[in-house]
């Protein structure tokens, strides 16, 4: 339910290719998520494209790492399994208002997921802007540095400017230059 996945269904529903993305409501815990996500691309078959924003982005690298894949990793979260200290108990999800524990497990379970620096440019592209309040940028352009980075000054967290970018996404992901050519932007 947030902006940007909001907007890209848009899009992708727009252009009659619904039936090409995933974009499933994860829940809580990483493990049951990383089941959800595995079976999203499995869904999908072939070789998707992954798209993951802040804890997300952590999500898809470790998949795109797993299988090989692409991906493009927006604000991503990195070691996330270190930034919740303070956070641990009652945590409201801010799309459904469900209730939940942030517990060790949590955490333990997204040290789990942790991978070594990706080194693949051609496979890995990472969208930053500096302005981002949640996260520091500068963690995410460290650990990506082999990667392709594409840093903004300004925006926040949500990523401002999402829906112009929107295109390279999709051409990034192999859609034909004449699918991008007729894309409408106006009504995202």
């Amino acid at each position: 339910m947030s902006k940007k996945a909001t907007q890209l269904t848009d899009l992708m529903n727009s252009l009659g290719l619904g039936e090409q993305l995933r974009v499933p409501e994860l829940h809580h815990h990483p493990r049951q998520a990383l089941l959800q996500l595995e079976a999203a691309i499995e869904a999908l078959g072939g070789r998707p494209l992954l798209v993951g924003s802040s804890l997300g982005g952590y999500y898809a690298t470790h998949l795109a790492e797993r299988h090989g894949l692409k991906a493009v990793l927006i604000n991503p979260a990195v070691n996330p399994h270190q930034l919740f200290d303070g956070y641990l108990g009652t945590q409201q999800n801010l799309y459904t208002g469900e209730s939940w524990e942030l517990t060790h497990d949590h955490v333990a379970a997204l040290a789990e997921l942790e991978v070594p620096a990706p080194q693949d440019p051609q496979r890995i592209q990472v969208w930053l802007q500096t302005g981002d309040e949640t996260l520091d940028y500068r963690r995410a352009q460290t650990f990506y540095r082999a990667c392709a980075l594409r840093i903004e000054a300004g925006g926040d967290h949500s990523f401002q400017g999402f829906t112009s970018r929107l295109p390279a996404l999709l051409s990034y992901a192999g859609f034909a230059p004449e699918l991008l050519q007729a894309i409408d932007l106006s009504g995202l």
